[in-house]
């Protein structure tokens, strides 16, 4: 009797099978090529090298080193640490420059351009927007409409302490009234007609006449006689069609009710000076630097 007479035969393909059935389903024998399997082994051998050459394998309070100590974030700071050398002197230049002179230096100036877009890019963009166009609750940085002031001075002030923060003790700081719990819902319809007034948007003058005495013995003590705000006190201008929380009707309204409290952090600690004074230039230029 032949070998090919103990093994089970598929009829339809002529392989044999490995006897194993499930559901009346035979498994035929065909294994591996022999090249795919060496290069199985090899990638085998080749992990383990891997593993025992480079960091690899998680511990409680990091990975293994590897016999080479070969590490990706030292090979990145290495890089960050040649461009940092490579950039002191200027550096150092702009960490003391008078920004109101920096376009006395053109040098300077573009240096302090492209250091600033890099960190607006890292630190800003993701609530000002990659463009500093800003969203609703963070400041539009390309216009002239400022909270605080677009000075040097001011911008740079501002990215130093932040806003309404608990970090910096000279944090800028203001907190707008909320009158829901002051004004009847008829006074609250009243102001908010009456700002709708002063912005150039539809209103009902009925009810925007009526508001006019609120707005002056309630809101112009910050926002100004005329509504055209107050950089002291970090007071929007209402007379524009530039609004931070929107300027509809049921905006404006919930802002009377409720006020606003934007928080930014501050960057004193965590910018080197240059760095302050590159994302300061940067955002100045940006269009709407006073």
């Amino acid at each position: 009797m032949s070998s090919n007479d103990k093994k089970d035969i598929d009829e339809v393909t002529g392989t044999d099978t490995t006897g194993h059935t499930w559901d009346g389903i035979k498994e035929l024998n065909n294994p591996l090529p022999r090249w795919w399997l060496w290069t199985f082994y090899l990638t085998i051998i080749w992990g383990i090298g891997y593993t025992i050459a480079y960091p690899a394998w998680p511990m409680i309070s990091g990975a293994t080193a590897g016999v080479l100590g070969y590490s990706t974030r030292g090979e990145v700071a290495e890089e960050i640490q040649r461009f940092e050398d490579a950039n002191a002197e200027i550096s150092a230049q702009l960490a003391s420059v008078d920004l109101n002179t920096l376009s006395e230096n053109p040098d300077l100036l573009r240096f302090a351009n492209s250091a600033g877009a890099a960190v607006f890019r890292n630190s800003c963009s993701q609530c000002h927007g990659s463009g500093a166009a800003g969203a609703v609750g963070y400041p539009n940085l390309l216009d002239d409409d400022w909270l605080w002031g677009g000075d040097f001075d001011a911008i740079e002030y501002t990215i130093r302490h932040g806003i309404r923060n608990e970090e910096d003790w000279d944090a800028r700081y203001s907190e707008m009234t909320a009158f829901d719990d002051i004004y009847s819902n008829e006074e609250v319809d009243q102001v908010v007609q009456y700002v709708r007034l002063i912005s150039g948007q539809g209103y009902d003058p009925a009810l925007a006449e009526a508001g006019t005495e609120l707005f002056a013995n309630s809101c112009a003590a910050c926002h100004g006689d005329n509504g055209a705000g107050n950089y002291d006190l970090g007071a929007p201008n209402l007379t524009d069609a530039i609004w931070l929380y929107g300027g509809d009707t049921e905006s404006i309204e919930e802002t009377v009710r409720y006020a606003r409290f934007g928080v930014m952090p501050p960057w004193g600690e965590r910018l080197s000076e240059a760095e302050i004074k590159a994302v300061t230039a940067y955002v100045h230029q940006l269009g709407g630097g006073e």
